[in-house]
């Protein structure tokens, strides 16, 4: 049996580079251990002349931010008709803006917290502190901001008192144009892997993240030992149930494919809240899905060489 060549697209240049190449760095191994021939690239303006000329069986889009998770580099995929691991480009788009994903649940019956959105021009025009004052109304307090298309947390910061909302914002706008600001809501934190299996979309167990200094952000992220991980999470069956619902629900309505994680809340009162989804997760030695998938009693390798397996089945 002749096993397949793989290319694992990493790196680009979005703000989350670095955490791409440390993603794409650990798939490669785990599919190595494996058998696989594996080859990582570094995804840049060579990208389209280097799956012409060296085509690989399959590509696995390992690129967190940018044109890896808004569907540009799964349309270019599509177009060259190669065979990948991952949501397709329209659920990419979806699931890349988190109010259309917010939207979307809440439709479908699922709790998120209260939400607005607004550009950075409407803080110019309108007046910046009008707005602000109208935000914290609408919301109350504490709030979370965060950019409304993005990941790894960047640009995220929670806000317990209205002084410190200008310079949030400030720090937000660092990374996009438009601002979602939601309603911080008190609980577990928990992420959630779906993997796709001959059975349809399964969600493996939640995991529980408890960041040292309270805020899961970028550092907290990436940087070992800030923060505490528990696989499985430590909530209730119920609570564990709703949330492997809610994690399939959002793969499902969103149209994903393959993997994808799953952000949410476990409230102190018990309801299950609804984050953000992401088409694209990290499999760094931080990340969540990694530490999912061993829970789950296999390990990164083994998942990622069956999906390779079922995209190149999609495409035959």
């Amino acid at each position: 049996m002749v096993l397949p060549t793989v290319a694992v697209l990493a790196g680009g240049l979005s703000h989350e580079r670095d955490v791409s190449l440390r993603s794409g760095r650990r798939l490669s191994a785990a599919l190595r251990a494996q058998g696989l021939t594996v080859e990582e690239w570094d995804t840049d303006a060579g990208l389209l002349t280097r799956l012409r000329e060296e085509r690989p069986d399959a590509a696995i889009v390992a690129l967190h931010g940018g044109e890896g998770e808004n569907g540009s580099v799964q349309t270019v995929l599509e177009m060259l008709r190669v065979p990948y691991v991952g949501t397709s480009s329209q659920g990419c788009r979806r699931a890349w803006d988190k109010p259309t994903a917010k939207a979307l649940l809440a439709k479908a019956g699922f709790a998120t917290p209260g939400w607005v959105v607004l550009p950075h021009s409407t803080f110019r025009e309108l007046g910046a502190q009008g707005v602000l004052d109208a935000i914290v109304e609408h919301l109350g307090l504490p709030l979370i901001l965060k950019p409304d298309q993005g990941g790894s947390a960047l640009g995220t910061q929670v806000v317990r008192d209205a002084a410190e909302l200008p310079a949030a914002m400030v720090g937000c706008f660092a990374y996009g144009d438009t601002v979602l600001a939601e309603r911080f809501v008190a609980g577990v934190e928990v992420a959630v892997a779906v993997v796709e299996r001959d059975g349809g979309p399964q969600a493996l167990p939640a995991v529980e993240i408890v960041p040292e200094s309270g805020v899961y952000d970028y550092t907290a992220r990436y940087t070992a030992g800030l923060t505490d991980f528990f696989a499985p999470a430590r909530v209730s069956e119920d609570a564990a149930k709703a949330v492997g619902e809610l994690a399939v629900a959002a793969h499902r309505l969103l149209g994903l494919r393959d993997i994808s994680r799953t952000d949410a809340i476990v409230a102190d009162d018990g309801t299950v809240q609804f984050l953000e989804v992401n088409s694209s997760p990290g499999l760094t030695e931080t990340s969540t899905v990694p530490m999912a998938i061993e829970s789950s009693g296999t390990n990164l390798g083994v998942v990622f060489t069956d999906l390779v397996a079922r995209a190149i089945q999609r495409s035959s």
